[in-house]
C-alpha cells in the first residue's frame, strides 16, 4: 500500500507546460491499483507550447514527438510521486479518457459530440493521467455544464464542409476537405468548429500549436 502526503499538484505539472483538467475517485471496476486515491487528467497549457515544442523529441526527426515527450515527462513525474502514468495513445488496450474526462465533472459531451471542457472548451486535449496515492489539495472542482448556457451553439454550423452530420462525425469528409486545399485556415489555425466554441479561447491555443495538431490528425 503506497502512502503519500496530500500536496498541491498544479505547480509540478505547470513546470512541464501542463495543467490539471480535473480528477475523480477511482472505483473497483476501473482496474486501478488498490492504492490509487485519485485519477488526475493532464493536458497542455497553450501558453507554454513554446516550452513543450522545444523539447528534444520535437527535433530528433523521429515520429510522434508529442506522444514521446508526454511519456517521458509524465513517467518521470509519476516516479517522484509514487504514482502511475496512463496515456490516451499506445493501445490497444485504450484507456477511456473521454469517459474519465466526464467523470471529473469538468467536461461534457457537446451538442456535436466532441468533449467540451469547462475551461478549454472544444480545444481540450489530454496528454495523460496520473493515478495518485493522494488527492491533490488543488484539484479543480466540478463545474457547471458549459454547453447548457450556450444559447447560440456556434459549433453546430461552423464546419466549412459540413462534416458534422446527424449521423455523427464524417471523418473521411473532413480529411477530404483538408486534402483539397480549399481551406488552409483549418490546417494552420485549427478546426473551425473547435475554434467557434466561446470557451475555446481558455485553452490559449496558438496557431503554431493548432497547426501541429492538425498536421498530426491529417497525416
Amino acid at each position: 500500500m503506497r502512502t503519500h502526503a496530500p500536496q498541491p499538484l498544479g505547480p509540478e505539472v505547470g513546470k512541464l507546460g501542463l495543467g490539471m483538467l480535473g480528477g475523480f475517485t477511482p472505483q473497483p471496476d476501473d482496474n486501478m491499483p488498490d492504492w490509487a486515491a485519485c485519477i488526475v487528467l493532464l493536458g497542455p497549457n497553450g501558453a507554454d507550447w513554446d516550452q513543450i515544442s522545444s523539447a528534444p523529441e520535437f527535433h530528433d526527426g523521429a515520429p510522434d514527438p508529442l506522444d514521446r515527450w508526454s511519456e517521458r515527462v509524465l513517467r518521470a513525474l509519476a516516479a517522484t510521486l509514487s504514482a502511475q502514468a496512463f496515456f490516451p495513445f499506445g493501445g490497444p488496450p485504450w484507456q477511456p479518457f473521454q469517459t474519465w474526462a466526464q467523470r471529473t465533472g469538468r467536461a461534457v459531451a457537446s451538442p456535436i459530440g466532441f468533449l467540451c471542457h469547462a475551461d478549454q472548451g472544444l480545444m481540450v486535449s489530454f496528454r495523460g493521467a496520473l493515478a495518485l496515492p493522494f488527492v491533490p489539495t488543488d484539484l479543480p472542482a466540478p463545474a457547471a455544464d458549459p454547453c447548457t448556457a450556450c444559447a447560440s451553439q456556434p459549433c453546430r454550423s461552423a464546419c466549412p464542409t459540413a462534416a458534422l452530420t446527424e449521423a455523427g462525425y464524417d471523418v473521411a469528409k473532413c480529411h477530404s476537405w483538408l486534402a483539397s486545399g480549399n481551406t488552409p485556415a483549418c490546417k494552420t489555425q485549427g478546426c473551425a468548429v473547435r475554434l467557434a466554441c466561446p470557451i475555446s479561447a481558455g485553452a490559449q491555443r496558438s496557431k503554431t500549436q493548432s497547426a501541429f495538431h492538425m498536421k498530426a490528425f491529417h497525416k
